[in-house]
């Protein structure tokens, strides 16, 4: 009988509101080093979105290449590791941008590896154009006339078409409000 390697399944979860490119980055990488790459979307009911996660979703979707060993999905108010163990997975991808990404993440991989040790962590570092980028920085970039030039090149191409048409509807909006 010949010997079968096991499928190495890997979690990557984030809010992705938006997705970014250091996001897109993450899951090209993710690809190469796992069978199989889980992309969840987070939704914790205390905190504030500005897309939906259904938006979220449509995003990530429309921002990556379908294939059979990628799934983008959500999960909702539980642990990360309780929900990579549902999901037979053996690691959790997690990005490095700072030293304090750092710190918070060594803390999160300790707290994971307490509560489910079968589960390993794996941090990767982002190249530098888009390591400082975030989706909090990218939604703080929008507003300030020629916004679209900045931000066009931190996200892929169908969260910019969204963002530069609620940049659009948010202009007329505050137009008819001044009216």
């Amino acid at each position: 009988m010949a010997y079968v390697p096991a499928m190495r399944t890997a979690v990557y979860a984030g809010s992705f509101d938006p997705p970014t490119n250091g996001h897109l980055w993450m899951i090209e990488q993710g690809l190469e080093m796992f069978d199989r790459l889980i992309v969840a979307i987070g939704d914790n009911p205390s905190k504030h979105y500005s897309f939906t996660v259904e938006e979220r979703l449509d995003l990530l979707r429309a921002s990556t290449v379908a294939c059979d060993n990628l799934v983008i999905t959500r999960f909702d108010n539980r642990y990360l590791v309780d929900y990579a163990k549902k999901k037979d997975a053996k690691y959790v991808l997690r990005g490095i941008r700072s030293a304090h990404d750092y710190e918070y993440e060594r803390v999160m991989r300790h707290i994971n590896a307490d509560m489910a040790p079968e589960i390993n962590t794996v941090f990767l570092m982002p190249p530098r154009d888009i390591a400082e980028v975030s989706s909090n920085m990218i939604k703080s970039l929008i507003g300030p006339r020629g916004w679209e030039e900045t931000v066009r090149r931190y996200v892929p191409e169908a969260v910019f078409k969204l963002l530069a048409q609620q940049g659009a509807d948010g202009a007329q909006r505050d137009l008819k409000i001044m009216q």
